[in-house]
């Protein structure tokens, strides 16, 4: 006889229906030229109103939410014109939140007579929308400074690209035997041919000593066709340049006096800056005009320069991106997650059909890409570690791995306060060889075998 098998009673629970968490909550809908603001249907008559951009509405604005007892508000980061409503409304107490639009597009549920405001107000309301990171108020000020300041390089590189133009359409072969025409030899040829002067020999008189090309090969360089049509934008585009350089001037001395009014966060008295392990070479052309290394140490307390592919700039993009406060993420998963460095798994039946990083416009992201490409030929762990992952995964996946392992060591540095210590290609390669001993030991006893070392 067939012995009947028991039903398994399954024990559920009780589900609860959904309850408001911020019941004093508003949505807002940005736009470019108004401003729709829902509040709960219990405090305005009026629950939905429309306001305009300029500064008085966003004042009143404010005023309104305080009639109506709000405290929380949410909006969509709409391209720039979120700003503006939420400064004001942060400095009027409120607590504000920066919701990525397509958390709100892709939630389901959502009926088509609502307004995006009541949709807004709705999810808040029930604790459904997540904040976007938005660092504090004075590394906001130094970002936006530094952001102007690649803005500013990269115009300063258009006008380089002109000027090469013109001196090929005179088939003048300068930038051929000069490595940078913005370098000293080439900026000193570039006045004075701008200036008037035509003499093969002056203008290759002009070669700075430390210059790889000779005089001779410069004199050849410059034969061609002096024509006043190409000339004159060789002189806007040289005038241009000079124009940017002088705004990148300005722009250093802004930044500078920003990281002055930071917090320090170590004594230099007490913890002095240690002496940089890296190889001093000439300054870059598009390096700051002060002591930037410094500055960082006492914003962060800690030299995140002595990372290996890491230098001076790069820690500088970081920083201006995500602040040295590392609380707004709980751990270094949700660190290197923001910044898009994790692996995003795409699970269907408990199993991973695909693994990979989020494509992200992050400032922080590609500067730590670019930092892990560097270090093709590093003689350190991190060097022996990104050579090892590109042969066994392919470049670009080895890039970001590494990058992520620099967005890890950053994080702890920056929130226990610990100084970055290379173990160097050597002891990476001693660890790489014992977990392969281990994992070869492992699988010859899965088969009844011994792993035995030959002899020497």
């Amino acid at each position: 006889m067939k012995m009947k098998r028991k039903k398994k009673v399954l024990q559920v629970p009780k589900l609860e229906s959904l309850k408001q968490i911020n019941p004093n909550a508003a949505g807002v809908d940005v736009g470019a030229s108004e401003l729709y603001v829902c509040v709960p249907e219990d405090r305005d008559p009026r629950p939905v109103r429309v306001f305009q951009t300029f500064t008085s509405d966003l004042h009143e604005i404010a005023a309104w939410l305080k009639r109506c007892r709000v405290t929380s508000v949410a909006m969509e980061s709409t391209g720039i014109y979120w700003i503006p409503l939420y400064e004001v409304l942060e400095e009027a107490g409120f607590e504000v939140k920066l919701v990525n639009a397509r958390e709100a597009k892709n939630m389901p549920g959502r009926k088509s007579d609502i307004l995006d405001c009541q949709w807004i107000q709705q999810l808040h309301s029930y604790g459904l929308l997540t904040a976007s990171f938005r660092p504090p108020k004075d590394i906001v000020a130094l970002r936006s400074l530094v952001r102007h300041r690649d803005r500013l390089i990269v115009a300063r590189a258009v006008h380089i690209q002109h000027m090469q133009k013109a001196l090929h359409l005179m088939n003048l072969q300068l930038d051929n035997v000069l490595s940078d025409i913005t370098g000293v030899t080439g900026m000193r040829i570039l006045r004075a041919l701008v200036a008037g002067e035509r003499n093969l020999d002056t203008l290759a008189s002009y070669r700075d000593p430390s210059c790889k090309s000779s005089a001779q090969v410069i004199r050849e360089s410059l034969k061609g066709n002096y024509q006043e049509e190409h000339l004159f934008p060789l002189r806007q585009s040289l005038e241009l340049y000079d124009y940017h350089t002088t705004m990148i001037q300005q722009c250093d001395r802004e930044i500078e006096q920003k990281y002055r009014a930071l917090p320090s966060r170590v004594d230099l008295q007490r913890k002095p800056l240690p002496p940089s392990k890296k190889q001093q070479k000439k300054p870059r052309k598009n390096a700051p005009t002060f002591d930037l290394r410094s500055r960082l140490y006492e914003m962060a307390g800690v030299d995140l320069t002595a990372i290996d592919g890491c230098n001076a700039a790069t820690i500088q993009v970081v920083l201006s991106e995500t602040g040295v406060d590392m609380e707004p993420w709980r751990t270094c998963g949700h660190f290197t997650s923001w910044m898009c460095l994790a692996p995003h798994n795409d699970i269907s039946g408990g199993k991973v059909l695909r693994s990979r990083a989020k494509k992200t416009k992050n400032r922080a992201n590609t500067a730590l890409r670019l930092a892990a490409q560097a270090l093709t030929h590093s003689d350190s762990w991190l060097g022996a570690y990104y050579r090892r992952q590109r042969a066994r995964l392919g470049a670009p996946k080895a890039i970001i791995a590494t990058a992520h392992k620099i967005a890890r060591i950053i994080y702890y540095m920056l929130k226990y306060q610990r100084e970055f210590v290379d173990l160097g290609a050597n002891h990476y390669e001693a660890q790489y060889r014992k977990r392969q001993i281990n994992s070869l030991t492992k699988k010859a006893a899965s088969l009844g075998l011994l792993l035995v070392p030959a002899k020497a």
